[in-house]
């Protein structure tokens, strides 16, 4: 029986869109997050309603309007592991829309917003990119809503490719607690990508007190959910791993705790 954590992806509905996650859906308060896959001149309206919205433009092109200002044509990838993409900032109490110009893949990540922030297009000359980790511990960080950076009110966004062989999200953390300065109480999404795409990760999912531990096994464009506990990930030999985190929470800081079991390694 799949785990409840897993969310495979459905066939597209009329507007191409094959995930929708919600609070609801989820059982949480914060994030929402949907993938739509579209043909060429395709087009997506949404309003915003009392949520922020991220567009990643994972492949592909797609000529972008939102809060009333027209950006053009963003994007360009052909597939997510080739480098950073583009992205797009969505008020709340606004709206976006997109033509597709050609096949492409678009990820909308939610969170609650007040409309206090502009619209702006997130370009891959802005996103900060990092590597993390060592030897098979090693993965590259593509940050795209960071907490450094003030253009959001509550989502933090960010890709990370994690090559075959190699753990990820790894030695184990959590943020499932609002005890700031020490650590920070986060909702996660994570939207898997293979390549090859016929192969498999794993994810596990726990808690210290073990009252929630799933092992899922993950295939190529699914959503794994992470409510709270530690959630380390690894790729199998041969098949490179990337992801789409979102994330939000009721302070909008990244801050983790290391499982004690195994925090050993990082010194």
């Amino acid at each position: 029986m799949p785990s409840p954590l897993l969310v495979r992806p459905s066939k597209p509905d009329a507007d191409g869109r094959v995930h929708a996650v919600t609070p609801e859906s989820a059982g949480w308060t914060y994030v929402g997050f949907e993938v739509y896959d579209l043909a060429a001149g395709q087009r997506v309206a949404r309003d915003t309603g009392d949520r922020e919205a991220c567009l990643v433009v994972l492949t592909g092109r797609v000529a972008a309007r939102a809060a009333g200002q027209d950006f053009g044509t963003i994007g360009g990838r052909a597939n997510v592991f080739e480098g950073p993409g583009w992205s797009l900032y969505v008020p709340a109490r606004s709206s976006w829309e997109v033509v597709a110009e050609g096949p492409a893949e678009i990820a909308v990540c939610l969170a609650p917003g007040t409309g206090a922030l502009p619209a702006r297009v997130i370009p891959p000359a802005e996103v900060g990119q990092e590597t993390r980790g060592k030897g098979s511990n090693t993965r590259n960080v593509r940050n795209i809503l960071p907490d450094a950076s003030p253009h959001a009110e509550s989502l933090l966004v960010v890709e990370v490719v994690t090559p075959a062989g190699n753990w990820s999200s790894y030695p184990p953390h959590k943020h499932d607690r609002d005890d700031l300065p020490h650590e920070s109480q986060l909702e996660e999404t994570y939207y898997h990508r293979l390549n090859p795409p016929q192969g498999y990760g794993m994810q596990r999912v726990y808690t210290d007190d073990r009252a929630l531990d799933e092992a899922v096994s993950f295939a190529d464009r699914d959503v794994v959910l992470v409510p709270k506990g530690y959630h380390p990930v690894g790729a199998p030999h041969g098949y490179d791993l990337f992801y789409l985190n979102v994330m939000a929470g009721p302070t909008r800081i990244w801050r983790f705790h290391n499982d004690p079991a195994h925090a050993w390694m990082l010194g």
